[in-house]
């Protein structure tokens, strides 16, 4: 009998712990995934300048990709790209900072699948989310005379992308945490259990598009081996040395493959982990403004090898 009681038990738990991750998930998906344009105009209008975020759409081969913009159209642009499971809700902090935007105008984009940008469909090709942020960033581009890309984590891949499949369009890249070398990162079981059984209709959309970029990575980075020579901006790497998610690797293969960027320095953080969106935001500013001076011909290029 106490073995019948004890499976019984061991049971329970299960369906109680996986019914708490789920809850756990949905809240925070919709506490952080997903605030509304109005919403995030009013929490971004709290700015020492008084500007008010715009938001609109972009659609290209019939996708929609949600974007904002704040701050002034004559100064350079910088672009944010976040990772994975994210939105542009993560990068409110930057969005109202007075130093940025004294500086330069800023915007984020909701990459295909999050957000507001098709919600839970995933867009595995970086090709393609690289398209789609590039459009954006034609139909802007003469208005400013510099843009700086932002990738955080899997965004600096998108990121990465951008910048080698439209040379001309960027003039900085911040790689924050990138993923970028194939094979260098780790990947849960939860991935691979939830997107392979019927756990899979029980994700949140954002988890679900997460998964699947996830175990699309290596084949994504390997496509973009042979086009890193294609990249010509000011680059900036960021990386934390105890990162267990994006391994420090990560780092020294674009460090290795960044031979033709017009200024480079690469940054190994001690004790940093993937978390540097948070703990390192004075540095990632600073970064952010280094680049808009180099872009604007303050500081000469160099080799900023660290």
């Amino acid at each position: 009998m106490s073995i019948i009681v004890y499976r019984l038990f061991r049971k329970k738990r299960t369906y109680f712990s996986i019914a708490a991750l789920l809850f756990f998930l949905y809240a925070y998906d919709f506490m952080e995934m997903r605030i509304s344009s109005e919403t995030f105009r009013q929490i971004l209008s709290e700015n020492p300048f008084g500007y008010e975020a715009k938001f609109d759409f972009y659609e290209f081969d019939g996708r929609k990709v949600r974007y904002l913009e704040i701050g002034n159209d004559s100064l350079p642009l910088i672009v944010f790209i976040h990772g994975a499971p994210s939105s542009s809700s993560f990068w409110k902090g930057f969005l109202r900072d007075s130093s940025l935007l004294a500086h330069a105008k800023l915007m984020a984009v909701d990459r295909p699948g999050y957000g507001y940008s098709g919600y839970g469909e995933p867009e595995v090709s970086v090709k393609k989310q690289a398209e789609l942020i590039a459009g954006i960033i034609k139909e802007k581009r003469g208005r400013h005379p510099a843009v700086i890309l932002h990738g955080s984590s899997y965004g600096g891949t998108v990121a990465a992308r951008i910048a080698m499949d439209f040379p001309k369009l960027v003039d900085g890249l911040l790689l924050q945490s990138a993923s970028v070398a194939p094979g260098e990162e780790k990947t849960y079981d939860f991935s691979y259990i939830t997107e392979y059984s019927p756990l899979r209709w029980l994700l949140p959309g954002s988890i679900h598009v997460a998964n699947q970029e996830k175990l699309s990575h290596q084949v994504q980075l390997d496509s973009m081996v042979n086009f890193w020579g294609r990249i010509r901006a000011a680059a900036i790497v960021l990386h934390g040395d105890a990162d267990g998610l994006i391994y420090p690797q990560n780092a020294l293969y674009a460090k290795e493959r960044l031979v033709n960027a017009s200024y480079l320095e690469v940054q190994m953080l001690s004790g940093g982990k993937h978390d540097l969106l948070w703990t390192q935001r004075g540095l990632l500013e600073a970064s952010l403004e280094k680049l808009l001076q180099l872009t604007a011909g303050k500081i000469q290029y160099s080799d900023g090898l660290q």
